[in-house]
């Protein structure tokens, strides 16, 4: 998008992890400059996730303090680290399925970092801060029961299909400014349900990735969602979960706003 609001033609075939470590984000922005990406008509067009095919979707959970306190958990001493199928992720206007048999599908507003270079055993926050490529919104939608309930393995709630809206739109990260100063809102027919600031995360972007990096190689195009703050379904009273023709709206700061109708998988 430009700074006029209209939508470009970038002229690559993929924004992906290739695309991200080839250095195509400063050739892209060279483009826009001399104006050589043509306008594109969006109208009927489908807007997807702004990452392809991500190698990994790493979670961290009970991330911001309200969060905890409402799911009944002490704020973690060390980032809580869980994995998300890669293949869950969608558009921002996608259909979210309820899994067969949930009873417990709920919604979480989450910042998403996208990393832009390889990245191992990071020493500090420049570090850290150098391998990110951006920001985007995901709705980190989870199954509760198959979450808790079922043995305790996290990534049963957290990998059924359709249960990452990503998007809309990639926004790299100097014209994000302080990632630590971004307010998240969710709606949940109409209702808001979670208001929160990246302020108030336990451990910030940085330190995430940091942290991360000594226990995984991160790679250009991985995704991090960062947490929640309080609001979700679990944490409310008569835990509202979703339903087949609810809708889900949610936004952050200056990276755009989703939309998801809920059916059922």
């Amino acid at each position: 998008m430009d700074a006029a609001g209209h939508l470009r033609d970038i002229g690559e075939p993929e924004i992906d992890g290739a695309f991200l470590a080839s250095g195509a984000v400063a050739r892209v922005r060279a483009a826009l400059e001399r104006d050589d990406l043509p306008v594109v008509d969006a109208d009927g067009l489908r807007v997807g996730a702004p990452i392809a095919r991500p190698g990994k979707i790493v979670c961290i959970g009970l991330n911001y303090r309200d969060h905890a306190a409402e799911s009944g958990a002490e704020p973690p001493a060390e980032p809580v680290v869980f994995m998300k199928a890669a293949n869950t992720m969608v558009g921002p206007y996608d259909e979210v399925l309820v899994p067969r048999r949930s009873v417990k599908t709920d919604w979480e507003v989450e910042l998403a970092i996208v990393i832009g270079k390889p990245a191992r055993y990071l020493e500090g926050r420049e570090e850290a801060l150098d391998v990110i490529a951006g920001y985007a919104i995901s709705n980190d939608v989870s199954e509760r029961e198959f979450q808790l309930d079922r043995g305790g393995q996290w990534d049963k709630g957290k990998s059924c299909e359709t249960f990452n809206p990503f998007g809309p739109w990639l926004v790299t990260a100097d014209e994000v400014g302080d990632p630590q100063n971004l307010a998240l809102r969710l709606w949940v027919n109409g209702e808001q349900r979670q208001n929160g600031n990246t302020k108030d995360m336990i451990f910030d972007a940085a330190e995430i990735v940091r942290y991360l990096s000594w226990f995984m190689v991160l790679e250009p195009g991985d995704v991090i969602n960062t947490g929640t703050p309080a609001g979700v379904a679990m944490g409310l009273p008569g835990q509202p979960y979703l339903r087949t023709g609810d809708v889900v709206e949610l936004e952050i700061d200056g990276l755009g706003r989703q939309r998801q109708t809920v059916g059922q998988a």
